[in-house]
């Protein structure tokens, strides 16, 4: 927790709390009066002050926050009109809890205490015993110009110094006060490389049944704003911005909204408890405090995070938010503050994430509203011609899915190997290109030329070549027959037979290898 700064003023009837909290969680701030003890909480910051005299709460306090520099002024009745509360420019004094004096143990031992009274003394000590936290205001420092900065078009810095507790959960660069512009990107794209992971993505091309479904959603959008809309801008700081890099600005604002079409089209416009984790973690503005210079390389970001770290990694759904970028783009500004109203809502409700609102979110939703609309008509057409392609991406992904096929190839000839039967290739018949239609039966024939062959002498025994007599080759939609045919003693026809067989079966192997590849594309 943090000790935010403040300062105390009075008058006859009231004392004035200011206390400077330009990070806090609005929607969650508390006060507690009760006798000379005031406590503020607003995450992540409290404040408790032990004040000179009695206050109380009897329904005249006021308490009021100021967007424009982050503070809250805190009116509260005396419990004594008239009363001046002496040292209220005591910081320390005032931070010191009720009843603390020293630190020093004490001196003087009491021993052959009786049970009964050290009991008692020992619940007593129990009851009035209270947990503090130390507290020490915190002051804001100058920073150099040439410090790390980020934010809205890259005019704040310091921010995480203070919020250690809070950066782990939403922003995945270390020590962001510390890290240039360029490290940021290079250890982003080192991060998705590591997250990257094939067979996730591989599961996802080709199990696809829920993709499919989310692909045939149709975002709706409304250009009228809602009550709650027009409260939220009501409470927007009145600003005006001096940017020094517009196009960084307007591609940081492409950034957070594919992450928040993104969010729309897997949840189908209802968003979740995930969102305010989705919607930040696929915005390299928001994740890693990154900027961008064109609009190719801040569309392969979001592509690379949507096939990195979300729910449904799959190409065609990173296109088919592509197109839904540029739908919103279309709408214009209006279009634009709606969104981003919406996104502010969705971090101010989950915590730490409301940060990333005083960062970003809230100057996005007062810039926007002055924003240049040829510039960004222009800028939706040059998004909506880019075309990108999986080699852009550079996660190897056409590599992956030819190795894959490959791989899917191999298998089912392998598989189709292992189906054939045993092989015996028939004796001399009048016709050596029949085909049979069924199973292979004697013919009295052949019945014959085995008796003859049961007569016939040893070596004309060993020179007798014993081959299948039929050849089933199995594919996913027909079985193949093949009768392939010899003649005992005749090398001639044997060497035929063995020629003729090894054509057929090449001949239906390469037909069912043909098959498979086109099922598979």
């Amino acid at each position: 927790m943090l000790t935010p700064a403040f300062e105390i003023k009075q008058d006859d009837t009231f004392i004035t709390i200011i206390i400077k909290a330009p990070y806090a969680r609005i929607t969650d701030t508390e006060i507690f009066i009760e006798g000379n003890e005031f406590r503020f909480h607003s995450k992540p910051y409290f404040l408790r002050l032990s004040l000179p005299g009695n206050i109380v709460e009897d329904g005249r306090e006021q308490a009021k926050y100021d967007a424009d520099n982050g503070s809250f002024t805190v009116t509260v009745p005396k419990e004594t009109p008239g009363e001046s509360f002496e040292g209220l420019d005591m910081i320390t004094k005032l931070l010191t809890n009720k009843g603390q004096t020293t630190g020093q143990s004490p001196l003087i031992e009491v021993l052959n205490e009786s049970t009964d009274d050290r009991q008692a003394e020992k619940e007593e000590e129990e009851e009035e015993f209270d947990w503090h936290i130390e507290q020490t205001p915190y002051n804001e420092k100058e920073l150099s110009l040439d410090c790390p900065k980020y934010g809205f078009a890259n005019q704040k810095s310091g921010v995480f110094t203070r919020l250690q507790d809070e950066i782990v959960e939403i922003v995945d660069l270390k020590n962001p006060d510390q890290c240039s512009i360029s490290d940021r990107r290079e250890k982003r794209e080192m991060a998705e490389q590591q997250k990257f992971d094939k067979d996730y993505y591989l599961a996802d091309l080709y199990e696809d049944d829920a993709v499919k479904d989310l692909l045939s959603y149709n975002q709706c959008l409304t250009e009228s704003f809602t009550d709650e809309d027009k409260e939220m801008m009501r409470n927007l700081p009145k600003k005006e911005y001096l940017i020094d890099n517009k196009i960084s600005t307007y591609l940081g604002l492409v950034d957070i909204i594919f992450a928040y079409c993104y969010d729309v089209r897997s949840t189908e416009g209802e968003h979740n408890v995930e969102s305010s984790w989705t919607i930040s973690k696929l915005s390299s503005t928001l994740s890693w405090l990154d900027t961008f210079t064109s609009v190719e390389e801040t569309l392969r970001a979001c592509y690379r995070r949507c096939l990195c770290y979300p729910l449904y990694r799959n190409w065609e759904f990173a296109v088919r938010v592509h197109h839904d970028t540029v739908q919103i783009l279309n709408g214009g500004r209006q279009t634009l503050l709606k969104c981003l109203l919406d996104i502010h809502r969705c971090f101010s409700e989950t915590y730490p994430h409301y940060l990333l609102n005083d960062l970003y979110i809230t100057d996005y939703c007062v810039w926007i509203q002055s924003a240049d609309s040829k510039q960004i008509q222009s800028l939706t057409d040059a998004i909506q011609k880019l075309n990108l392609k999986k080699v852009d991406v550079g996660l190897d992904l056409s590599l992956i899915e030819s190795q894959t096929k490959e791989a899917m190839v191999d298998h089912v000839i392998e598989s189709l190997g292992k189906d054939v039967s045993n092989i015996k290739i028939p004796h001399d018949s009048d016709d050596d290109s029949d085909e049979s239609s069924g199973e292979y039966t004697e013919t009295d024939d052949e019945s014959t030329d085995s008796e003859c062959s049961t007569n016939s002498s040893d070596d004309e025994r060993d020179n007798t070549k014993e081959t299948p007599n039929i050849v089933v080759l199995k594919s996913d939609n027909e079985n193949y027959v093949e009768d392939v045919e010899c003649v005992i003693n005749n090398t001639d026809k044997t060497t035929k037979s063995e020629c003729k067989f090894e054509e057929n079966n090449t001949e239906r192997t390469d037909e069912a290898h043909t098959q498979i590849i086109s099922e598979i594309k």
